[in-house]
């Protein structure tokens, strides 16, 4: 169902935004939108519909959702791949 090898910021890219005369805070903020801007589309596709289409309450679902993938099945079959190892403030 989902692509395992999904990447929402190449090296290329990041290495672009390194190159782009902005402050550190500028580069990271440039980078969190250029992969914003893919999972948008990524969570958008999902729903089949536009990204102008998405509400804040599908992106929630969604996050949500593959949240509770990774839960039950493990970060190998969730979208996104961040491992945390302290789940505590997650509701049950």
């Amino acid at each position: 169902m989902f692509d395992q090898t999904l990447q929402f910021l190449t090296s290329e890219e990041s290495a672009e935004v390194d190159k782009a005369l902005l402050t550190t805070p500028e580069k990271f903020l440039t980078r969190l939108t250029l992969s914003t801007a893919k999972l948008l589309a990524y969570i958008a596709k999902d729903h089949d519909i536009s990204v102008d289409e998405l509400t804040t309450a599908q992106i929630i679902r969604w996050f949500e959702a593959d949240a509770k993938r990774k839960q039950d099945q493990g970060v190998k079959a969730s979208v996104l791949k961040w491992d945390a190892e302290n789940l505590e403030d997650v509701p049950e």
